[in-house]
């Protein structure tokens, strides 16, 4: 069995790929998504999100833009992409339920 802790990094690392997913233009930013997951049940800190990000973007599954005053840009990549729909794995990254 998981720590705890695991389970839910999987699970917060997949909530932010399904909110870049479900964005227009597959972009949001780290202020938002710290929102969008305190919404979801993430009570996490903006650093905690950015620490989430880094980890998604160095196994290629988004994409980040240079901070602006702080603020991380986040864009889904193909690969993410993938994830996010249950056509690809990631050890790290919660599995999507049917």
């Amino acid at each position: 069995m998981k720590p705890f802790a695991d389970v839910m990094r999987e699970d917060q690392r997949l909530v932010i790929l399904r909110l870049l997913h479900e964005s227009n233009s597959y972009t949001l930013n780290s202020s938002v998504l710290t929102q969008a997951m305190a919404y979801l049940g993430h009570e996490v800190s903006r650093d905690a999100v950015k620490t989430q990000l880094a980890w998604l973007a160095e196994q290629e599954l988004i994409f980040l833009d240079e901070p602006v005053a702080g603020i991380l840009v986040a864009r889904l990549s193909e690969r993410g992409q993938e994830v996010v729909v249950g056509r690809a794995r990631v050890p790290g990254v919660k599995r999507p339920g049917a």
